[in-house]
């Protein structure tokens, strides 16, 4: 259950009642990807499979919009960037491991405004020629070290009013540290090129992870 009223959801996302269900969940249409119920047309999607599905039930104003031109970064084999393309337009999915790319690479079958990338989300400049600017999203969902570094590096991409829209996990900073204390530190290194809008810790969705809506500083 959401700890705030429910937030905007983007045009193409909608609140609906599945069977079995006890409330309406999150849905999007599309063609099925990870054994989802489908009722007309429908896909619920699965908060406790997806960070960003999380982040609109914990009610974050993510600013993300139909038909917007997303990069989605750490997109493993399509679970929740397959909900993305089904409201967004052009949609960019990075992963660099090979296996969950092929199975993102089936779910692009279906979606023809998806464009995987096996591709290091480290690493922009390997894929900048093939990522257009002045995008007006970036999703990150990445399990490494130094994922404040990840979205400042992928700023490049964004428009001035564009939004990034982060899930942090702190496991994957530091093990040894009290998730609060790395969440601070992610945070405190994110503004040196981004504004911070709102944030929410995840559970009980997932443990130790932060949502966090942001957008880039003015030069």
């Amino acid at each position: 259950m959401s700890e705030r009223p429910d937030g905007p959801l983007p045009d193409g996302v909608v609140r609906r009642q599945f069977p079995g269900d006890d409330e309406p969940r999150l849905a999007t249409r599309g063609e099925p990807v990870y054994g989802e119920p489908v009722e007309d047309g429908w896909r619920r999607w699965d908060a406790t499979r997806s960070k960003l599905g999380a982040t609109f039930e914990k009610g974050l104003d993510t600013g993300l919009e139909d038909g917007d031109a997303v990069l989605y970064l750490g997109a493993a084999n399509g679970t929740t960037v397959s909900h993305v393309a089904d409201f967004a337009g052009p949609t960019y999915a990075v992963e660099f491991a090979p296996r969950p790319t092929r199975d993102l690479v089936g779910v692009a079958e279906d979606r023809p405004n998806l464009f995987p990338l096996l591709k290091d989300a480290r690493k922009p400049a390997n894929y900048a020629h093939v990522v257009e600017s002045d995008l007006d999203a970036v999703v990150q969902d990445v399990a490494t070290r130094g994922q404040a570094r990840v979205a400042l590096e992928n700023r490049r991409f964004l428009a001035d009013d564009g939004r990034l829209v982060a899930a942090i996990k702190a496991r994957s900073e530091d093990v040894t540290k009290d998730p609060r204390a790395v969440f601070d530190r992610v945070l405190n290194e994110l503004r040196e090129g981004y504004e911070i809008l709102d944030t929410a810790r995840l559970e009980p969705f997932h443990e130790d992870h932060l949502a966090l809506v942001a957008t880039p500083k003015r030069e």
